[in-house]
């Protein structure tokens, strides 16, 4: 059963998110956190990320039932029922909820606007062309979540680590409903490359994946322990977006999940290692 929930939450892509996360508390915190601080910012980052997860599932479960792409998927072959994503949703949320408690009050009260747009991001797709754009808000709270954990405020340099990972987040969710384009054309759903086609959707992750450079190129000129090392590591990242985006062709989308997977994975990992050892040394 354990099997069946970590393939229903797609566990290892927290691959993605949650080195990011780790640089931004390598490059935020002022002073050096406890144990427990971290146990329960970590435990709290895992249980929303397994709330968005299950809430996206159980949401889109009729459309998930009709897509090819995901009709074989755990929960839309039925092998989790809409009631066990409904108890795993109530427990993650429980869990994220008393974990933001425990980090300290600030982090509890905004607690609730994590899970709204955890809740939000299935249902954009049918009100908006725009539900990349709600999922990299959702990321772009991470770093200012983090900064409000261990400092209690809300700093520039979070906000701009925020809007380097909400533009590369909302940059490959773009690329990732490529795939889906012919059936949420047919379907009635909505998305950037329904709006502006493959080659405008394309062209639109690009920009948004320039800006994560821009950003993070920004970050160098503010942290001050931030040297030659994360410049080049700058230089690994950039060749890496380069190299996603070569991967997807107007023509040829059969290199999307090597690209979302993939290259993302080295990228977030490729981040927090130059910002570690930048601090460390």
């Amino acid at each position: 059963m354990m099997k069946k929930y970590l393939e229903l939450t797609k566990f290892e892509h927290t691959i993605f998110a949650l080195p990011f996360a780790l640089a931004s508390l390598t490059i935020l915190y002022e002073n050096m956190p406890s144990f427990w601080k971290l146990f329960w910012v970590i435990l709290a980052f895992i249980s929303a990320r397994t709330a968005g997860m299950a809430l996206n599932r159980l949401i889109d479960l009729p459309i998930d039932e009709l897509n090819p792409r995901t009709k074989n998927w755990v929960h839309a072959r039925g092998e989790v029922s809409k009631e066990e994503i409904k108890r795993l949703i109530i427990l993650s949320s429980g869990l994220f909820l008393f974990s933001s408690l425990m980090i300290n009050l600030y982090a509890f009260l905004l607690s609730p606007i994590v899970l709204f747009l955890l809740w939000l991001y299935p249902y954009a797709k049918r009100i908006t062309y725009y539900p990349h754009l709600v999922l990299g808000m959702v990321y772009l709270l991470i770093p200012l979540a983090i900064d409000v954990s261990f400092n209690e405020r809300f700093s520039l340099n979070a906000l701009i680590l925020g809007l380097a990972m909400g533009s590369w987040v909302a940059g490959f969710d773009i690329l990732y409903a490529l795939q889906d384009y012919d059936f949420d054309k047919s379907h009635g759903l909505k998305s950037i490359p329904v709006k502006f086609g493959i080659d405008g959707a394309l062209f639109i992750s690009r920009g948004l994946h320039l800006l994560t450079f821009l950003f993070l190129f920004l970050l160098a000129l503010r942290v001050d322990f931030l040297g030659p090392l994360y410049l080049l590591g700058l230089l690994a990242i950039a060749g890496f977006l380069y190299y996603e985006h070569s991967l997807i062709k107007p023509y040829d989308l059969s290199k999307i999940n090597k690209a979302f997977f993939t290259v993302n994975g080295y990228i977030s990992i490729v981040f927090f290692l130059v910002v570690l050892l930048d601090r460390l040394l």
